[in-house]
């Protein structure tokens, strides 16, 4: 009688756990406490088919202190060997806090962007680690152009997605697209920076085509990121659909050194 082969089961998963964890902030060195919305995906064998979940809720137990590049390019092994599996890709999406000051009176305020860690791994490969952070801001819309009166801004969402050799801060992203975006957004403004914005945006002109050029420059000259992407929904007053824009990192763009 022949030996009975091991089969393995593709796509296993399970999808949205909400779990408290820490995550990777330059502000905090011991981390950020934030509420991650974990999903996974894995090829296990068939005999772990009824077992698997508590095996998994067990390792993120073990590693919810800290979430971030480093940790997660160790950790991830722990999930490939315990679960026995030969792929394993784990999202953490989680809410991450930074505090800014507002552009005219300096007032301290509270402001959210929406993270996610995705770690892919296989018996056969090094893990693959990439941040995605979504990051507001205010751009020029285009079609204000030519017109009377001045400017006027839209609504739009800078989503940038990294894989870096070392740990990612979410405030070094946030900062980034604050430099080069027309008006960054904040959680309130005083009556004196709600004036300031007025002004900044029916005065000076800043297209998300720029944005977006200038963010990956910037990207692009940044020696530990080895991919990137940065892309931008662009929400305008006049009409209900949104627009978008977007690159990433390719072999015909030269290595910034």
């Amino acid at each position: 009688m022949m030996k009975e082969e091991k089969r393995y089961l593709a796509d296993v998963g399970m999808e949205n756990l909400p779990f408290p964890m820490k995550v990777t902030s330059r502000a905090n060195k011991a981390g950020q406490h934030t509420i991650a919305d974990i999903t996974i995906s894995a090829r296990i064998m068939q005999e772990f088919e009824a077992s698997w979940i508590d095996i998994f809720i067990k390792i993120v137990h073990a590693h919810r202190e800290r979430i971030g590049t480093e940790t997660l390019k160790a950790n991830i092994k722990d999930y490939l060997k315990q679960l026995k599996a030969s792929m394993v890709k784990i999202d953490f999406s989680y809410p991450f806090f930074i505090e800014k000051r507002t552009p005219a009176s300096k007032e301290k305020c509270l402001v959210r962007y929406l993270c996610k860690y995705s770690v892919t791994a296989t018996e056969a490969e090094k893990p693959r680690i990439v941040f995605k952070i979504k990051v507001p801001c205010i751009t020029t819309y285009p079609a204000s152009f030519d017109e009377p009166g001045g400017f006027f801004g839209q609504f739009s969402m800078i989503d940038i997605e990294v894989e870096s050799q070392k740990d990612i801060y979410p405030e070094d992203i946030v900062a980034l697209v604050d430099r080069h975006a027309l008006v960054p957004v904040y959680s309130f403004l005083t009556k004196e920076d709600q004036v300031f914005v007025i002004k900044k945006v029916h005065s000076e002109k800043k297209t998300s085509v720029v944005v977006v050029d200038e963010i990956k420059n910037e990207l692009a000259h940044m020696n530990n990121i080895k991919w990137y992407a940065v892309s931008c929904s662009n929400f305008g007053m006049l009409h209900s659909y949104s627009t978008s824009i977007g690159i990433e990192k390719s072999m015909w763009i030269p290595l910034s050194y």
